[in-house]
């Protein structure tokens, strides 16, 4: 498998030629022959990094055969050895270090270091069910560790996993009641948590009314076509006309106008399922959302109008203005929604954004450099905070983000292609055409057509 390739799998979708590997494995742990099914695991995970099961039972096999338990860490950061090597390598070679990195634990399976290196490893190649286990193996190794617990926390908040996070919370404030930090993290997951339970209460609702709301909850969660989902809608819309009070028929309504984008509809449905909740923040992000954008879906139609009749100057002007006031819109827009939850990084990166769009280059920073602590957009707020950065004429630094950002992704993607090209370009306009030239060449050699690194590749050799 290639490292474009890599994803998490389930054993269904465990190659043909490893199922049997994987059934030996199993059998070896059942068995009490740990050291049988390391081998095995280990070779399986070597072809696929992705499948979780397989680590797990890994983890499981070594915690028998070194006689490991909950609280028997090793106390150094990397008590088996290699650690610092191991993290350089996962810059350059991530499923490589993964592999090395499974022969530390398969000494010591609950060694801190190793594990949280694991963690960030399973990051970068997004991972994300093998970040969370490597910092669930590190805490039950080590679990007066209240750091490590909270980077887990901290982790499952920012995947909306709040049930998880506030059982993580609630086990620091058992080690230490006097951590307020915790304390807090508890009583928000927890609330999140029940607010999440709350809307999947309400969308199991449906299936209770009658069997065709439970077709329509069914079909909710399937791709349906277009003319499929306006067929729903006209359905939903004969319910919502029976009971507009029906939250569950309202949200799904919403939703269905989501997905044919017609979001004006979406944005209406979203806040009267929002007022019918009794203030369900979701709802709330939801209908802010639709309102963005049917906003930026009319400056488009508005934008493709004046493009077709360039010589009508009562469009350019209306074009103009909209463009203007759209901006000024947002920036409001997203001061007030981080000025109601001043936490949440993704909020910070909006407004960061907003602030960037409106030439507001040094009030996008500090909202930006916050937004970083979120590893789900980590990666676009580091492109758009060197390229603010570059805006203010700060090479040196929009080079440093820029070269954090590239450093942190394995794969050559469609985001890591922008992020090279974006550095190439500072580092031409810096006059390091050296390192401008290599940035354009790694695009070269995956990618000849994206944008003109063909040409600046090209062109070097004929200088």
């Amino acid at each position: 498998m290639s490292d474009q390739e890599i994803r998490e799998i389930t054993e269904v979708e465990l190659p043909a030629n490893l199922k049997d590997h994987w059934k030996s494995a199993k059998a070896s742990v059942e068995r009490n022959n740990p050291g049988y099914a390391i081998k095995f695991l280990q070779a399986i995970l070597k072809d696929v990094p992705g499948f979780l099961n397989a680590r797990k039972l890994l983890r499981q096999a070594a915690i028998m055969a070194t006689g490991a338990s909950p609280g028997s860490a090793k106390k150094g950061m990397f008590g088996s050895g290699g650690g610092g090597a191991i993290s350089r390598q996962a810059k350059k070679d991530a499923p490589g270090a993964l592999v090395a990195i499974e022969k530390e634990l398969e000494k010591d399976p609950f060694n801190l270091g190793i594990n949280e290196t694991l963690h960030d490893v399973g990051l970068r190649m997004n991972l994300l069910d093998t970040a969370a286990f490597a910092l669930e193996t590190a805490r039950k190794g080590n679990p007066e560790n209240t750091k490590v617990a909270h980077k887990l926390a901290q982790f499952y908040v920012a995947r909306d996993m709040h049930m998880e996070a506030a059982s993580v919370f609630r086990d620091i404030v058992k080690h230490d009641p006097s951590d307020g930090a915790a304390v807090k993290g508890e009583k928000d997951s927890s609330a999140k948590a029940s607010m999440q339970q709350n809307l999947t209460d309400d969308n199991s609702g449906l299936k209770v009314d009658s069997a065709g709301a439970a077709e329509l909850e069914k079909a909710s969660r399937t791709a349906l076509t277009k003319d499929q989902l306006q067929d729903r809608a006209a359905e939903l819309v004969g319910k919502y006309q029976q009971d507009a009070n029906n939250l569950a028929v309202v949200k799904q309504l919403a939703n269905t106008y989501e997905q044919l984008e017609e979001w004006s509809n979406a944005y209406q449905f979203y806040d009267w399922a929002h007022q019918l909740s009794d203030g369900d923040v979701a709802l709330k992000n939801k209908a802010a959302n639709m309102k963005d954008n049917a906003a930026d879906q009319h400056i488009k139609d508005v934008t493709a109008a004046a493009k077709a009749d360039p010589d009508n100057e009562e469009l350019q002007t209306q074009l103009a203005e909209i463009s203007a006031s759209r901006v000024r819109e947002r920036v409001e827009e997203c001061e007030e929604r981080v000025k109601q939850n001043p936490t949440d990084p993704k909020l910070r990166y909006d407004l960061g954004l907003a602030y960037y769009d409106s030439g507001e280059h040094s009030e996008a920073i500090p909202h930006l450099q916050q937004a970083t602590r979120n590893p789900h957009i980590r990666t676009k707020v580091l492109l758009l905070l060197g390229r603010t950065f570059s805006a203010k004429g700060m090479t040196d630094l929009a080079i440093k983000q820029l070269s954090d950002a590239n450093s942190e992704l394995t794969v050559m993607d469609n985001v890591k292609k922008e992020i090279l090209y974006e550095l190439g370009c500072i580092y031409h306009e810096a006059g390091r055409q050296e390192e401008a030239l290599d940035c354009f060449k790694q695009i070269y050699e995956v990618d000849y057509g994206y944008r003109d690194v063909a040409a600046r590749v090209e062109g070097s050799y004929e200088d």
